[in-house]
């Protein structure tokens, strides 16, 4: 039929578009049947199930890489695990002689601040929920050091370092005073003590625990966190800021050959050569330690000096004391004080110095008592304050280290006891007197040179207290370091249960300049003392007051 008679027919037209349509319509099927064959129908040809085995290849790889990963965290972990259990098995048998030891002390401290982040981030991405909720839960129900605390407990460190005359490398070993202890600090913990240092801008310790690190890093490589190039970088640095320049650079210059991407160690290296040759004719030859003048670094107190700070530790180390000549006029006896109850159990009195007199009385507390005054403070232990001379109020100083609390008569019948025997011993009434306060010394704790009584510019002194100045100290030793006194070359070194006495004022009730005394870091052990301090008020008839500076203790 031609095309002509076709289209002229209306019923062939209409079945000649049907029959158009369905072959679109096939050929939209057979397209998208197709194209899905193309696109997913793998499994219907080995060729393209090969192309599967390159993507199973890929993932198996990562699976791989990432459980390498999660066993090194683990192995990390298990080895941090092992050292917290190993150091608790130690400090188990015996807490108070563990942490006897400023290393030790030190060391808990850092374990639970700086290696404790380190060990929390190695588990972050892979602690559940719950985990995470129980350890924010530990942080707000029990003690957790702050980084302040490390802070505290490195500046500790470094201060019975200076102190005591202690060697880097024998501390690092864990040898105090040339007696060997267990413990050693590691490459890592001797950066962290220099890193402390640093913040506090003390480049003098900086560069000492940073050479050790740096020395200990060369045989801990497999062991240690940190890098060879961090500790190069505070150590090149620190020099710098104590005057080493050309040191400085040596050591930036090793820094950029492990790193050599350091951008700020490139800035620092210019710098450091430039000055070196801007400077060449006034540099100062140097020694490669880079050791300087402490005097560069120590921040003074009030008129705390060099000289007098030399003094007073020489003799916390026992270098310097009174003469044989005046050690031979010093006498001890059993005395009564004309007390009845005193006739039948003497004290045992001994002269420290004569002039103000300072005496002891030698096993005054009893152990039985030292330890319930010791259990009623603990849990009132309050970081001990000085106060400010200009406002009078209290508030805490870096040149007063330890905590105390303050108990009063009624709480035990120890307590008053003690006070009615600082009664028999002094003669002075207690009525006025300060409560008992009960200190305890942590790590390397201290309280530099300071008087009791308050000078005559601190206006506000006991203002509060309404009772006068403080005529007299009554101080009792627990045990630890020594009471030294650095204007008379007089250390009480402490006796268990002892305790020593001396008037604050002359009897005209000017203060006695010569009683400056200071409380040494305590070395090793803890120091528990407790003080009365005694005031003027009410002692009117007991110790008149005179125009002459007399400082006898009956006078």
């Amino acid at each position: 039929m031609s095309p002509e008679l076709i289209f002229k027919d209306p019923i062939l037209v209409n079945l000649l578009v049907m029959n158009i349509w369905n072959w679109k319509f096939t050929f939209f099927l057979l397209y998208t049947y197709c194209s899905r064959w193309i696109r997913s129908e793998l499994y219907t040809a080995i060729v393209d199930l090969e192309e599967l085995l390159k993507t199973e290849a890929i993932l198996a790889e990562t699976l791989q890489n990432y459980i390498s990963q999660q066993e090194t965290k683990l192995v990390i972990l298990k080895k941090q695990a092992a050292h917290y259990i190993s150091e608790l098995e130690k400090a188990s048998k015996d807490p108070t002689d563990y942490l006897a030891n400023p290393i030790n002390a030190y060391l808990l401290v850092k374990r639970l601040t700086s290696e404790w982040k380190n060990t929390e981030n190695l588990m972050k991405n892979d602690l559940y929920e719950e985990i995470s909720n129980n350890l924010t839960a530990l942080r707000e129900n029990i003690k957790f050091p702050t980084d302040e605390d490390l802070s505290g407990a490195a500046i500790a460190l470094t201060r019975l370092q200076d102190t005591y005359n202690l060697d880097t490398e024998s501390l690092a070993r864990g040898e105090l005073n040339g007696v060997q202890y267990s413990t050693k600090l590691s490459s890592d913990d001797c950066f962290e003590l220099g890193r402390q240092s640093y913040n506090n801008k003390d480049f003098y310790h900086t560069v000492l625990w940073m050479q050790e690190a740096l020395r200990k890093h060369e045989t801990e490589q497999n062991e240690t966190i940190i890098s060879k190039w961090e500790i190069l970088e505070y150590l090149a640095y620190s020099l710098y800021m104590l005057g080493n320049v050309h040191k400085a650079a040596e050591l930036t210059e090793e820094l950029l050959i492990i790193f050599p991407d350091h951008e700020r160690a490139k800035g620092n290296l210019e710098y450091y050569k430039t000055h070196l040759q801007k400077n060449r004719h006034h540099e100062k030859k140097k020694g490669d330690d880079g050791e300087d003048d402490k005097e560069k670094v120590t921040d003074q107190l009030d008129s705390f000096t060099l000289e007098k700070r030399s003094k007073y530790e020489m003799l916390c180390r026992g270098e310097t004391g009174m003469t044989v000549r005046e050690i031979s006029k010093l006498k001890c006896r059993y005395t009564h004080k004309n007390n009845p109850f005193l006739l039948i159990a003497p004290l045992k009195e001994e002269d420290a110095y004569l002039n103000p007199r300072i005496l002891l009385y030698r096993k005054i507390i009893y152990p039985n008592e030292i330890e319930i005054i010791k259990n009623k403070a603990k849990p009132r232990l309050q970081r001990a304050t000085v106060q400010n001379h200009q406002t009078g109020e209290q508030e805490p100083a870096h040149y007063r280290i330890s905590k105390s609390a303050w108990l009063k008569d009624t709480e035990d019948p120890v307590i008053a006891n003690v006070r009615r025997r600082v009664e028999d011993m002094t003669s002075l009434t207690v009525t006025t007197a300060e409560e008992l306060q009960v200190v305890n010394y942590g790590i390397g704790g201290h309280y530099e040179p300071h008087f009791d009584f308050a000078r005559e510019e601190e206006k506000n002194a006991f203002k509060s207290l309404g009772t006068g100045n403080r005529i007299a100290t009554m101080s009792d030793v627990a045990q630890g370091g020594a009471t030294v006194f650095p204007l008379l070359d007089v250390a009480l070194w402490p006796e268990r249960g002892s305790a020593a006495f001396w008037f604050n004022l002359h009897t005209s009730g000017m203060g006695n300049y010569l009683t400056r005394h200071a409380a040494c870091p305590v070395l090793q052990g803890s120091k528990w003392v407790s003080n009365v301090w005694l005031h003027e008020y009410g002692q009117e008839f007991v110790r008149p007051c005179r125009l002459e500076d007399a400082n006898t203790l009956n006078s």
